[in-house]
């Protein structure tokens, strides 16, 4: 078979790239164990903010000392609509609505997440830096939704206080 000379050389190249992106993927998979998120935790949106996991809203330490921050978007807020957390400190967020898709993002940092009705997200940041972190919605959510904002204060970590409650989700025994 006489396949002509560009031919080939588009045939080539589209094997290339197929072998990159495949290639790609593999050794972030297999070398660097970076996966695709697979456990999906659910919530009830209309029982959101009476769940242990969200009760109570806003920043709280568990028993090992890891600071987490439970945040509930309704439209056209964030519960709470502020929060201190102490600065270079792993903070971990876990997120849901009760109500519409929305977009959690911490302005100018690497903290950002979809927040979706029915689901829990989560993710961990630390923030070098302190200062006070506007929370905006970034996903259109409805008329109000340039008003959905909310404030982070990030405080040194020497002049931060725990908030009083120690509890975690898997301590109140709630299952997921």
């Amino acid at each position: 078979m006489n396949v002509d000379l560009y031919e080939r050389i588009w045939m080539w190249g589209v094997g290339l790239m197929l072998t990159l992106f495949f290639g790609s993927t593999a050794a972030a998979a297999f070398g660097h164990q970076i996966h695709p998120p697979s456990h999906v935790e659910t919530i009830d949106p209309k029982t959101a903010l009476g769940d242990p996991r969200f009760r109570p809203q806003g920043v709280s330490v568990d028993a090992q000392g890891r600071v987490h921050a439970r945040v509930v978007g309704l439209m056209f807020l964030w519960l709470p609509s502020e929060m201190t957390v102490p600065a270079d400190t792993p903070i971990t967020f876990h997120l849901t609505s009760a109500d519409v898709t929305h977009g959690f993002e911490i302005v100018r940092t690497n903290g950002q997440a979809m927040v979706v009705p029915g689901y829990i997200s989560q993710f961990t940041t630390r923030f070098p830096h302190p200062g006070d972190y506007l929370i905006a919605c970034n996903e259109y959510c409805g008329v109000g939704h340039h008003t959905m904002a909310a404030k982070l204060h990030v405080v040194p970590r020497g002049q931060w206080q725990a908030p009083t409650t120690a509890t975690s989700p898997r301590e109140q025994g709630h299952d997921h």
